[in-house]
């Protein structure tokens, strides 16, 4: 006769204890009138439904709910899932307190940093208004080189120039735009990273006052 192993074994005792159940116990259940269904086994009724498990003494030893539903599983897994993104915007806003503070010793060194930065803006914006101011210059000067050339066709190479020094207005312009957009996005982080750096320094403060 061939012997069982031990994990063979093992899976027999407990398949035997979850159909008979555990020697002395009684499973309870509400059958789907109400009435109060028991047997030393869990019964029929009971399979879909919240039972309890009562020992030998007649004492409550557990309670299993009732198996979830399609729509309850749903609303189970989004929960998790919606507390899962919860921890995550928790753990980035965590890292980007610390960066912040390993960033700024004060919030002098934010408006220091906040003011260099755009002097550096500005001072693009800067040069590449002189270059538009240049631009506009030598567009004057087509202009009135085609004003000769009104009531005929102009030289190719005129217009070629022409639509040289309009593209090269269209840059400067973009450039410009694009910087100004670069600087109001400067103010607003700097304004951030200040508020939220004031909002951590006063609750760490508040915390050693406690």
């Amino acid at each position: 006769m061939r012997l069982l192993g031990p994990s063979l074994f093992m899976l027999l005792i407990l398949s035997a204890t979850t159909t008979l159940g555990q020697v002395g116990w009684t499973y309870c259940c509400l059958d789907e009138r109400g009435q109060r269904v028991c047997s030393d086994r869990l019964p029929a009724q009971c399979f879909s439904r919240a039972y309890w498990v009562l020992n030998e003494r007649g004492l409550t030893v557990n309670r299993v709910d009732a198996p979830l539903t399609a729509e309850q599983r749903a609303q189970r897994e989004a929960e998790v899932q919606r507390q899962r993104e919860q921890e995550k915007v928790r753990l980035e806003q965590l890292r980007r307190d610390r960066a912040l503070l390993d960033a700024y010793a004060s919030e002098k060194d934010i408006d220091v940093l906040r003011e260099r930065a755009l002097k550096d803006v500005e001072a693009s914006i800067a040069r590449e208004q002189e270059l538009q101011a240049e631009a506009l210059k030598r567009k004057k000067e087509l202009d009135e080189e085609m004003e000769f050339y009104r009531k005929k066709t102009p030289p190719k190479e005129l217009s070629d120039a022409v639509k040289d020094n309009e593209s090269d207005l269209k840059s400067h312009a973009s450039v410009i735009e694009g910087k100004q957009k670069e600087i109001d996005a400067l103010r607003a982080k700097y304004d951030e990273e200040k508020r939220r750096y004031r909002e951590i320094v006063r609750g760490q403060n508040q915390s050693r006052g406690r």
